[in-house]
């Protein structure tokens, strides 16, 4: 038998507003503004300008205020009856709306970029192959990744060929094919690894000794010379001593491990636009918010006014009464949103001040060694708001100091215990690891174990694994790995 009951419960919902300010509160800089185009391109009563008196009245309150504000010169008034007109009205900047004999026509040039792939089809067009060839050449040209390599097989390839484009062709032709792809610019590209890609790269040199040596290098000793064991090279080669494969290798570093990558249009560029400058004028840290991240925006004068025509109008015809309604509904999001980016400036600006405090010392002097251990925790706990606010504006956003440009993430780390008691930055544990490594022999490199021992006394009390992870965080590969001749 169903039973009916009542239950009471309480439950916590985010606001529109609060779920607005969240939204902007993690939009970096760079995004900002597209954000703020496509809001006011959605709500007309929402617009740039320097914020004016408003004459817009609350829910229950419509005063007829008939001062005219400072500065506002507009000379005739919105009659709210155009508004309630039953002919078609393009929306607000639509594709379509009428055209102003003011403006000129506008070309938006747009960036030109060459591809990889299309590089390689035009050198294509100066084989002379037939059209089954370059069919081949094509589905070989294809099959090259970003980094320039083939790493599908050339049986797959077969394959595909035989059942896509339906050509029948034997690995001697696919081959012979191959090779006279791997002659395009950039050197190396279309290798099926690392050996052959620098082996097709030392093939263009002029063949000196040097060169000469360090083919034979990559060729007879590849897997010494990956592993660095330059004695079994010497041995395996014939060769007195490690001096005489100085030049070669010197050779076979310079050499490009990812000929895909040196194509400078396959990449696009990318800026740093920072959120915060910070700089130090006569001994003092001054904060300051990019100027992106204060727009002046302000509620449509224009909508404003409709609420005065409405208070002259007859309250009781229905259809301005809806009229209305959706005016008041734009005019309070666009409020909404003003008062949004107001919270999201004020909670950027609370941030950064209490990042500076904590890490005082770095931002006068840019000495690494001088940052401090920093948590989220921290920072929530200085400004009064919940660790997920702190996470929302630390994420993608970045700092300009006078030492260049970081992101905000990179001021916190977790702290190391020092044998005075007290807490060292993971960063600064980091720096004096680096700093090891590039001071250390290069030809008897430290392992993790030494480091450890080195790092130890200079007072930080850190274990071998640490030191490992660190290492990795930075790119330091292992010791047999550094060795150098």
């Amino acid at each position: 038998m169903q039973r009916l009951s009542l239950k009471q419960s309480l439950t916590q919902k985010l606001s529109p507003q609060q779920i607005q300010f969240i939204k902007l509160l993690q939009v970096p800089t760079a995004e900002l503004e597209a954000r703020i185009e496509q809001e006011m391109e959605e709500n007309p009563a929402l617009e740039e300008g320097p914020d004016i008196a408003e004459t817009t009245p609350d829910d229950n309150d419509y005063s007829d205020n008939e001062e005219a504000t400072e500065g506002d010169s507009r000379d005739d008034e919105i009659n709210v009856e155009d508004y309630l007109r039953d002919d078609d009205i393009s929306g607000y900047k639509m594709q379509g709306d009428g055209v102003n004999p003011d403006s000129e026509d506008k070309e938006m040039p747009l960036a030109a970029a060459t591809t990889l792939t299309d590089q390689l089809l035009t050198q294509l067009g100066y084989l002379n192959l037939d059209e089954r060839q370059t069919i081949i050449a094509k589905q070989l040209i294809g099959s090259i990744e970003s980094d320039g390599y083939i790493r599908r097989d050339l049986k797959a390839i077969l394959n595909d060929l035989a059942f896509s484009q339906n050509i029948e062709t034997t690995l001697e032709e696919l081959e012979e094919i191959l090779a006279k792809i791997q002659e395009f610019d950039p050197p190396g590209i279309a290798a099926r690894n690392l050996q052959e890609c620098l082996l097709l790269q030392l093939k263009r040199m002029e063949p000196t000794p040097e060169v000469e040596l360090a083919k034979r290098i990559l060729e007879e000793a590849f897997t010494e010379f990956t592993k660095k064991h330059y004695d079994k090279i010497v041995k395996k080669l014939g060769l007195q001593n490690t001096e005489e494969l100085k030049p070669a290798l010197e050779i076979i570093t310079h050499l490009n491990p990812k000929p895909g990558g040196s194509t400078a249009s396959a990449r696009s560029a990318q800026y740093i636009i920072p959120d915060f400058i910070v700089t130090v004028r006569d001994g003092k840290v001054d904060i300051s918010l990019n100027s992106r991240n204060a727009p002046e925006l302000r509620v449509s004068p224009a909508y404003a006014d409709m609420f005065k025509a409405y208070e002259k109008s007859d309250k009781k015809d229905k259809k301005l009464k809806e009229t209305v309604s959706f005016v008041k509904q734009k005019i309070d999001a666009a409020r909404w949103f003003i008062d949004a980016i107001k919270q999201r400036q004020d909670t950027l600006m609370r941030t950064m001040q209490a990042i500076v405090e904590h890490q005082y010392e770095f931002f006068l002097t840019g000495d690494e060694s001088k940052l401090r251990t920093m948590i989220l925790k921290d920072i929530a706990d200085k400004i009064g708001m919940d660790i997920s606010t702190v996470s929302r504006v630390v994420n993608s956003k970045s700092v300009q100091t006078d030492y260049g440009t970081y992101m905000l993430k990179y001021f916190f780390s977790e702290g190391i215990a020092t044998e005075d008691g007290e807490d060292a930055s993971s960063r600064e544990v980091k720096s004096e690891l680096k700093k090891l490594v590039d001071n250390e022999d290069k030809s008897k490199p430290m392992s993790d174990d030494r480091l450890m021992q080195e790092l130890k006394k200079k007072g930080y009390n850190i274990a071998r694994r640490t030191v490992a992870k660190y290492r990795e965080q930075l790119g330091i590969p292992v010791a047999r790995l550094r060795k150098e001749i």
